[in-house]
């Protein structure tokens, strides 16, 4: 199971992952917190059409459904509205009845539900920071954390109305946006003499005081960056294919970083570390 924010994060994030485990026969369900209603058109192809504007909910669903079709995945909505992102100094308040201001113990009670029904081994999700720090990234971490004990525990979430316990086997943060990635497909791109895109992340992180994380897992999975790609153009008003995001040819990035990494957050099964497989100790105990 992977617990996403909004519509487009579930392909920019551990996509490819997922189509490989896909394509070995694991089901895999995608939970996507929020409808993404306040997303802006980021797009320029596509800012300026009044429709989308005024349909935007029900045209990143329909996004949403191109996505998961190309994936492979199974995927259902939690049903909370998007938070957006704030900006200006000082920040300003958070919108009523936004995801973000949602009690987390009762939030958390609705991934309960989708945790007991599928029943997962494996759940990925945001770190403490939400990848980055997006309101609806970090609560959907705390939800996340919430649940997966929440999901065995009948006193909390009463098996009436959450359904029969069950209790996930190991959480994983994802990391897919680390330094020593970053700075290898980087590297590879001036060696080439070609442009590089990450060369404002770099300068940014490097002026901030940015924790790095533990990457304790690395998926092989350079077979399906194209679905990973694909997927991520399905969501046409959050992506721009002639964007930052496909600057690194594809042959460099499956040459030089043919991976996705986690972090290993929650394990109630014994494994070593490093991983390469999200699996590793449950298929060994199956």
């Amino acid at each position: 199971m992977a617990v996403h924010a909004h519509p487009d994060d579930e392909s920019s994030k551990g996509a490819a992952t997922m189509a490989k485990y896909v394509s070995e026969g694991v089901d895999v369900l995608v939970v996507t917190c929020t409808g993404g209603e306040r997303g802006s058109i980021l797009n320029p192809k596509l800012q300026g059409d009044t429709y989308i504007e005024e349909h935007i909910h029900e045209v990143r669903r329909k996004e949403m459904d191109e996505a998961r079709e190309i994936l492979g995945v199974k995927q259902e909505w939690l049903g909370f509205v998007d938070s957006g992102l704030p900006e200006g100094d000082p920040l300003p308040p958070l919108p009523e009845g936004c995801f973000a201001l949602e009690d987390v113990d009762k939030a958390a009670g609705e991934l309960v539900k989708q945790i007991r029904s599928f029943r997962p081994q494996v759940i990925t999700t945001y770190d403490e920071n939400g990848g980055y720090p997006h309101p609806d990234h970090i609560m959907t971490h705390k939800i996340s954390m919430v649940a997966f004990e929440g999901a065995a525990d009948t006193g909390k979430y009463p098996e009436d109305e959450f359904g029969p316990a069950y209790q996930p086997l190991k959480l994983y943060y994802n990391q897919g946006f680390n330094r020593p990635r970053t700075e290898a497909l980087h590297q590879a791109m001036l060696d080439r003499g070609l442009e590089s895109p990450y060369g404002e992340w770099l300068k940014r992180w490097n002026e901030t005081e940015r924790t790095e994380r533990t990457l304790t897992t690395h998926i092989p999975c350079a077979d399906f960056f194209e679905i990973r790609d694909k997927a991520l153009i399905a969501h046409a008003t959050q992506i721009d294919p002639d964007g930052g995001w496909f600057k690194v040819p594809l042959e460099l990035q499956k040459e030089v970083w043919p991976t996705e990494e986690y972090e290993l957050a929650k394990s109630l099964v014994d494994t070593s570390l490093p991983e390469d497989d999200l699996f590793a100790g449950i298929r060994d105990n199956a």
